[in-house]
């Protein structure tokens, strides 16, 4: 009994080295709302006319612009289509370099979502790889928190995530699934979906590729 402990606690110590401290990290998450403002205006179009593009409320995406709604990642897929921007571009910025290697003790970018009524955050990530430039996969450590309002997601894409800690709580289509450290899952992201901690905290690792 006393080697289990002993190997759990190790086990706690290694994810979290791997994760750090997230909510510790350089909060630059106000710039995406800039971002997608930024490149709304650089291709002349109008908030009414990415609403009509993307589907979403004028109100909505004013909010996203204004950081008082932090998108979510298949809110940021959508948006960086109906664009013609790369997803990186808004998620993280502009890289420029052709290879990334991210130390552990290395601080990274973070960022945040909340639920579309902007008045939960869902889920807190960091980028692994924001130098990489014209990348098409996303790869990030996502610290969950829990849902209740159920925000299901659909967009273009798929996704790889890894759970390192804690319970998480999968809904793909009509199937629900409960996912503990280690486990894992991929799925095609035009099939609706959602993913947050099952209860508290869970954090995981996140590959999302844009199609």
């Amino acid at each position: 009994m006393g080697e289990r402990k002993q190997k759990e606690g190790r086990s706690a110590e290694y994810f979290k080295e791997l994760t750090g401290d997230i909510a510790a990290a350089p909060k630059e998450l106000d710039e995406i709302g800039i971002r997608i403002k930024n490149i709304r205006e650089e291709k002349g179009l109008t908030l009414n006319e990415l609403s009509k593009l993307t589907g979403f409320d004028v109100e909505l995406l004013a909010n996203m612009e204004g950081n008082k709604v932090q998108p979510q990642l298949g809110t940021v897929i959508k948006l960086s289509k109906a664009l013609d921007s790369a997803f990186g571009r808004i998620v993280s910025g502009v890289g420029n370099k052709f290879y990334s290697v991210t130390r552990k003790n290395e601080r990274m970018r973070i960022s945040r979502s909340t639920s579309h009524k902007g008045g939960k955050q869902v889920y807190t990530y960091m980028s692994l790889a924001p130098e990489v430039k014209g990348r098409h996969m996303e790869a990030l450590i996502v610290r969950l928190e829990e849902n209740p309002e159920d925000d299901m997601s659909v967009h273009d894409g798929e996704e790889f995530i890894y759970v390192l800690e804690g319970m998480v709580a999968l809904k793909i289509g009509a199937d629900s699934f409960e996912l503990e450290q280690g486990d894992s899952a991929y799925y095609l992201s035009t099939t609706p979906h959602l993913i947050a901690a099952k209860k508290g905290i869970a954090t995981i690792l996140a590959v999302l590729y844009e199609g």
